[in-house]
């Protein structure tokens, strides 16, 4: 054995399944939901606190913070980066 990778790439595999965008978005959505809360714990916010400081519900927020939630709005993700102190960096590649 040379140690060399057999067959395609995972992302690849994805592309092959017709399923790469989907996941893609999946993955962006889930660590956008998990860095919010790090931020959370960091800065000790609660998430009534943290309804509060991005002026919308509770259930919004937890809509937000579910992984498996995909459907969120660029500026409830914006005002999410605001309300813990920090800011939404996009890119298209």
């Amino acid at each position: 054995m040379t140690g060399k990778h057999i067959g395609s790439t995972f992302e690849e595999f994805l592309k092959e399944e017709g399923i790469h965008e989907k996941a893609t978005a999946h993955a962006i959505k889930r660590v956008l939901a998990w860095q919010i809360e790090q931020a959370m714990l960091e800065e000790g916010i609660t998430k009534s606190e943290m309804a509060k400081r991005m002026k919308t519900s509770r259930t919004q927020l937890d809509r937000l913070l579910d992984p498996e939630n995909d459907k969120v709005q660029l500026d409830t993700v914006q005002r999410a980066a605001v309300a813990v102190g920090r800011t939404l960096h996009l890119e298209l590649i």
